[in-house]
């Protein structure tokens, strides 16, 4: 495995959030062995901590990001390789986040397959954070493209289900399912892979549909997508309401309105997953950029291009937990729990992440009294 980091034993928590209940325990100290989470128990304060115990103010479930573009200057569409992959789950560690699906936007024809090749090398080298891949088109509606290139979009394939349904790991596909083949989606989903939908004008009634092929949620809720209006609920009412359908969310303050983004919370509870959709400047020190021949400039803490079209987001996820709280009036208890118990069911992973507890992989976010990340752990080794 890539070396993340030292391997550690214990850790002690003076505030531990386990993912499952919803108030945290004080003075827990976790045994962690083989990258397994072996005990959790109490330890009286005071008392000596074991040799190389690491501490921290509060320990929760790893983040994962299940939308990330990019980070610390590294761009997945601009370099789809493992090392590239690499360098973006160490810039999301920053912000707390323990594993990624590094994510793979709308490219020329069948550009994708060297991002798939790319995430099965990372995995192959044990990279450590990386789940598999999300390819966030190129399927998608030309008529909610958002920042994606309108003139690489087009439907899917049979080639595109064979190849996509091949790749290794847990794979994400978003899709408009308005524009695709029924059949199609059907065989996606029957080859394990995970499919949302997004960039997509689809009514509830092409939601429906999409439901009973094995779509099972919704990418960036609120953005690129079908609003509710008074008799058509679209994509938006659809994930609200439809008990079948997760939903990640960017909770930057520009993406979503706060009271938009505290009805998605109230709604949809559990369900409601925390992602960044993070592109390059995260982490990093570049300010713009260039997708496709569209320029991208970091302006007060958002990306845009020249229109004023959202372009991603300058996110990391424990910004996104903070901005939770804050802005959907959850408790941190729930806003880690969109942060990773969450996702690891939408992605099913629930029985290896998201919960701080024996037989759980050691996957683990520290962070500070105020919410900031301190430091990762990840399979047992810190960050």
């Amino acid at each position: 495995m890539s070396e993340t980091g030292q391997p550690i034993a214990t850790l002690f928590a003076r505030t531990l959030f386990d993912g499952l209940s919803d108030m945290p325990t004080h003075d827990r100290l976790i045994v962690i062995d083989d990258g397994m989470i072996a005990q959790v128990r109490w330890h009286a304060p005071g008392d000596p901590l074991p040799p190389g115990t690491v501490e921290a103010d509060i320990a929760a479930p790893g983040f994962i990001d299940m939308q990330i573009n990019g980070a610390a200057d590294t761009q997945f569409n601009e370099d789809p390789t493992a090392d590239a992959i690499a360098r973006i789950a160490a810039g999301g560690r920053k912000g707390g986040t323990a594993h990624i699906l590094p994510t793979f936007i709308t490219a020329p024809e069948m550009d994708y397959r060297h991002a798939i090749a790319a995430a099965e090398q990372a995995l192959e080298q044990g990279v450590p954070g990386v789940l598999g891949i999300h390819l966030e088109g190129p399927f998608l509606s030309p008529d909610r493209p958002g920042i994606h290139p309108p003139r690489f979009i087009r439907p899917m394939t049979g080639d595109d289900t064979t190849a996509i349904g091949q790749a290794a790991g847990t794979v994400l596909v978003t899709l408009a399912p308005e524009c695709q083949d029924v059949g199609l989606v059907k065989s996606l989903v029957r080859s394990g892979v995970r499919v949302f939908a997004g960039h997509s004008n689809a009514t509830a009634a092409d939601m429906d549909t999409a439901i009973e092929a094995g779509i099972s949620g919704v990418t960036h809720l609120f953005n690129a997508q079908s609003p509710i209006t008074g008799r058509e609920p679209g994509v938006v009412g659809s994930a609200l309401m439809r008990p079948e359908l997760v939903a990640g969310i960017i909770a930057d303050g520009y993406h979503v309105h706060p009271q938009n983004l505290a009805m998605a919370a109230r709604l949809m509870g559990n369900r409601l997953c925390l992602v960044t959709d993070a592109m390059k400047t995260l982490a990093g020190t570049v300010t713009a950029f260039d997708l496709y021949g569209t320029p991208v400039r970091l302006d007060e803490g958002c990306l845009r291009g020249p229109d004023r079209t959202l372009a991603g987001a300058h996110l990391a996820m424990d910004e996104a937990v903070r901005n939770a709280i804050a802005m959907m009036n959850v408790s941190p208890a729930a806003a880690f729990k969109m942060a990773s118990t969450n996702v690891a069911h939408a992605l099913g992973l629930g029985g290896e992440l998201g919960l701080i507890m024996p037989g759980r992989r050691a996957s683990i976010t520290l962070l500070e009294d105020e919410l900031h990340a301190q430091g990762v752990v990840v399979d047992g080794r810190l960050a």
